[in-house]
C-alpha cells in the first residue's frame, strides 16, 4: 500500500502516468490532500490541469480522514503532514512525495527506506513490465518538463532511479 502526497499526484498525473499508478497499487490519499488539489485545479495552469485529472480519478484511491494533530514545519506542509499520519495508521510500505525539501523531515518521522519520489513509481513500473524502460524515461522527461524539474535535484535523482536498472 502506498500513500501519496500532493505533489507526486501532480507529477504522475503531469507525466501520464497516474492510471498506470492507480492500476498497479492500493493507493491511499488524505481529506487534506484531496482539499489542496481542489485549491490547485482552480489555478488555471498547467498544475491546475493535472490537479483536475487527480480529482477526476478520485474513484480509483481510498481518500482518508487523519483527523487531529499532524506534523508540520516550516518544510512539512499540512498535505505531507496528514499523510504521515495516514501511512504510519495503515502501516503504508512507502509514502510518496515529490517535495524534496520535506524529504529529510518525513524520513526522521517515518524512517529511511519509508519516503520515496514520485519516479520510483516509473521505475516500480519498469519492474513489473507495465512500461518499457524508454518509455518511462519518455515520461520523466515530461514530468521534467511539466513539473520544471530539469536540471534540479529531484530530476537528477529521478534520472538515476531509472538508469540503475
Amino acid at each position: 500500500m502506498i500513500v501519496a502526497d500532493t505533489s507526486a499526484l501532480a507529477s504522475l498525473a503531469s507525466g501520464s502516468v497516474l492510471r498506470f499508478f492507480l492500476e498497479e497499487f492500493d493507493v491511499r490519499v488524505t481529506k487534506t490532500v484531496v482539499e489542496e488539489l481542489e485549491d490547485l485545479s482552480l489555478g488555471g495552469d498547467r498544475t491546475a490541469e493535472h490537479a483536475d485529472e487527480v480529482l477526476t480519478l478520485k474513484d480509483s484511491f481510498q481518500v482518508c480522514e487523519t483527523g487531529g494533530e499532524k506534523p508540520t514545519s516550516s518544510r512539512i506542509d499540512s498535505g505531507e503532514g496528514s499523510s504521515v499520519v495516514l501511512a504510519e495508521r495503515v502501516e503504508a510500505d512507502f509514502l510518496i512525495t515529490d517535495d524534496l525539501r520535506a524529504l529529510p523531515e518525513l524520513e526522521k518521522l517515518l524512517g529511511e527506506g519509508k519516503v520515496a519520489i514520485s519516479p520510483i513509481v516509473l521505475r516500480a513500473l519498469v519492474e513489473r513490465g507495465v512500461l518499457e524502460r524508454e518509455n518511462a524515461l519518455e515520461k520523466l522527461e515530461r514530468i521534467a518538463e511539466n513539473r520544471d524539474w530539469l536540471h534540479s535535484p529531484i530530476y537528477r535523482r529521478a534520472r538515476g532511479l531509472l538508469e540503475e536498472q
